[in-house]
């Protein structure tokens, strides 16, 4: 199984909206970290997650791939 590359090293903030669907970068590949371009396509078989905030908010999307509460940072990047 590929493992996801490290794009960033600190989470993104992003406004989120409630009921607009994103898909959130899994591999780390996308040139517009946190949301998927299209970059796994042929590189890798980590799909990007499609998810749909429940209400309108700011929120840290991870970058660094590690997260364990995926696309919402929870700090792993901190770890060494």
């Amino acid at each position: 199984m590929d493992n996801p590359v490290k794009a960033g090293n600190e989470p993104v903030l992003i406004e989120l909206k409630s009921g607009k669907s994103i898909w959130w970068c899994a591999c780390g590949r996308s040139e517009a970290q946190p949301f998927c371009d299209g970059s796994h396509k042929g590189t890798t078989e980590i799909m990007p997650l499609l998810f749909t905030p429940e209400k309108d908010e700011s929120a840290y999307l991870c970058t660094c791939k590690r997260t364990k509460t995926p696309p919402y940072c929870d700090g792993s990047h901190l770890e060494t």
